[in-house]
């Protein structure tokens, strides 16, 4: 069964390019990115881990871990570690799993046999501190990811899930943000002291409340 919004993610234990971790003990009390890749000594995957190991710091001052995998093993994962590095003119920051038995591809559902029966498709999963799913997201293989746009969402996550507030579309962080419905106006104007712009009785708008 596919893992849903809210789920509790599995735990798992795998040998990594940083050692053998226990993945809750590894998440400790931070948010996690987990995103599988095809396979390695792969173009477009390539390009990705080399993109968020340039943008390891950027998660971390979201307190969030990033962590890769695919179904190829250890052997072959540090063999592909120096192109990596190479090709992006970085150093490889953070660890990716070994998962030749599949088994954190199968906890994940991340085989989608009608694209492939053998290989991972593009998979991510941003999980909170609680353990819990926050979001899912799923490209083909032939789609690499755009890393910026998941930080986006992660501002979003973080936003929302301390603020009774939602993010409009193509919203940046310190951008007006929306009131939920379930905060009354009259609510609303004690909650968020910086003001409202009501555009309708069900869209109020108010400045970002953590900047």
């Amino acid at each position: 069964m596919s893992l849903r919004l809210g789920d509790l993610a599995p735990n798992f234990e795998a040998d990594t390019t940083q050692g053998r971790i226990n993945f809750y003990d590894w998440l400790g009390d931070s948010w996690a990115m987990l995103f599988s890749h095809p396979a390695d000594f792969t173009p477009v995957c390539t390009t990705e881990l080399g993109k968020t190991a340039l943008l390891k710091g950027d998660f971390a001052k979201r307190n969030v871990k990033v962590i890769a995998v695919s179904v190829d093993d250890l052997e072959s994962h540090n063999r592909w570690v120096p192109d990596i590095n190479e090709v992006n003119n970085v150093e490889m920051n953070f660890p990716i799993i070994a998962d030749s038995d599949r088994n954190v591809a199968t906890l994940y559902d991340m085989i989608h046999p009608n694209a492939s029966e053998k290989t991972t498709v593009r998979s991510v999963f941003v999980i909170g501190p609680d353990k819990k799913i926050k979001l899912t997201l799923t490209y083909p293989a032939s789609t690499g990811r755009n890393f910026l746009e998941l930080l986006r969402v992660i501002d979003s996550l973080q936003l929302t899930a301390n603020y009774q507030v939602a993010t409009p579309a193509d919203w940046q962080d310190g951008d007006d943000v929306i009131v939920v419905p379930a905060v009354s106006t009259a609510d609303a104007e004690v909650k968020f002291p910086k003001g409202l712009n009501i555009v309708k009785p069900y869209l109020r708008y108010t400045p970002q409340p953590n900047k």
